[in-house]
């Protein structure tokens, strides 16, 4: 399909206009993250950063959902990672188990961050369509994008933090200050899109059938700004960020997630 992209049908890829769609496509499964599908949507994000016709990208689900988070089917409910995971024929006790030690859970986690952080690193600016359930690992792709647009009616949160664990991709922080931050970690409360635009947890929010159009009209307006241009802009506001410790945060997160899933 491309020089990076060997799609299965786990992710859809388009580009028109200057502007590359990348679609998370498990709508029977609300677009549930699984290890395949995150190293599918790697591989997509980084064709739509090299190919010179493509000046900005547009992060979405298919269907109703946004992403309902991963997928607890398979390796992250700690069994035996499903078909999808796993096309080669390995012996997997010859490879570290997800949860098994306390570095193993780290090196999962670091493994899986390293395919979501790409979105902030890459050089194009990426917009987050968010429709539906945008939940735990949802939060994780979507805030990790640099523009999120949500439905009003959309529905933003991960629950998990309840008992589970922390977000492994921490940017709540950087999106809506330290006291809402808390707020919903400690709570594991979800929060409407409306909401979430108030607080600035997205950049606005819209009727849920004017978010195409509303999508549409920002990745147009930037689509017609160089590339090069686009890419500075992206990597002053991203430098900041690293200033303001995003980069070591993420790592911090990564390992105390791995400590809180030892909690009972």
């Amino acid at each position: 399909m491309g020089k990076f992209l060997k799609s299965t049908g786990l992710i859809q890829f388009e580009v028109r206009d200057r502007i590359a769609r990348v679609t998370l496509n498990r709508p029977e499964k609300r677009n549930a993250l699984t290890p395949a599908m995150l190293a599918e949507l790697h591989d997509a994000l980084l064709e739509a950063d090299a190919l010179v016709d493509v000046n900005v990208i547009v992060l979405t689900g298919a269907g109703k959902d946004f992403c309902a988070g991963y997928d607890l089917t398979g390796v992250y409910a700690g069994r035996k990672a499903d078909a999808d995971a796993h096309a080669n024929d390995v012996d997997e006790a010859k490879y570290r188990t997800l949860g098994a030690t306390l570095d193993d859970d780290c090196w999962q986690l670091e493994k899986t961050q390293r395919q979501t952080r790409l979105i902030f690193d890459l050089h194009k600016p990426v917009i987050a369509k968010v429709q539906g359930n945008c939940m735990a690992g949802g939060t994780d792709l979507a805030l990790m994008c640099d523009l999120i647009l949500a439905a009003n009616d959309a529905k933003i949160g991960f629950p998990a933090t309840r008992a589970n664990g922390t977000p492994p991709n921490h940017m709540w922080v950087y999106h809506v200050g330290p006291q809402w931050a808390k707020r919903l970690l400690m709570t594991g409360d979800c929060i409407w899109g409306a909401d979430a635009a108030r607080i600035g947890l997205v950049l606005d929010a819209v009727p849920a059938d004017e978010l195409d159009a509303a999508v549409d009209e920002l990745a147009r307006r930037i689509s017609f700004v160089d590339a090069e241009m686009l890419a500075t802009h992206k990597r002053v506001v991203n430098v900041a960020l690293e200033l303001a410790g995003a980069g070591t945060l993420q790592r911090m997160a990564g390992e105390l997630d791995a400590r809180a899933h030892l909690s009972q």
